[in-house]
């Protein structure tokens, strides 16, 4: 037993109607579609070749990055070369001995006689 609906009858009998209507487009609609066809397509400019360094500062996001990049790399050349005392402190206590850190030539003359393995 199937239930009817009179206005889904009569929407079904509508949708029925359009279907059986076919879409033909306007002829001015046409003629303006094959105009745009039957135009040729410009020619695109090649852009001559970058150089390494515009390629590499356009991967890294261009100025504004490099400016961050710049900085940050000055920031952590600095910390890392005149470190404030509290990374000495924290590195005291993670230790427990008291850490310092030099860059004389002495100091990399001993690392090279360290053998891996």
């Amino acid at each position: 037993m199937t239930m009817t609906n009179p206005p889904d009858d009569m929407l079904d009998d509508l949708f029925a109607q359009a279907r059986q209507l076919a879409p033909v487009p306007d002829a001015a609609l046409t003629a303006r579609v094959l105009a745009d066809a039957a135009r040729p397509v410009p020619v695109a400019v090649a852009r001559p070749p970058q150089s390494f360094w515009a390629q590499l500062g356009a991967m890294l996001g261009g100025w504004p990055a490099l400016g961050g990049l710049a900085t940050a790399t000055i920031a952590g050349i600095w910390i890392g070369i005149a470190s404030p005392s509290v990374v000495a402190d924290y590195a005291a206590a993670l230790l427990g001995e008291p850490v310092s850190l030099g860059l004389s030539p002495e100091e990399f003359l001993l690392a090279g006689e360290f053998a891996d393995g």
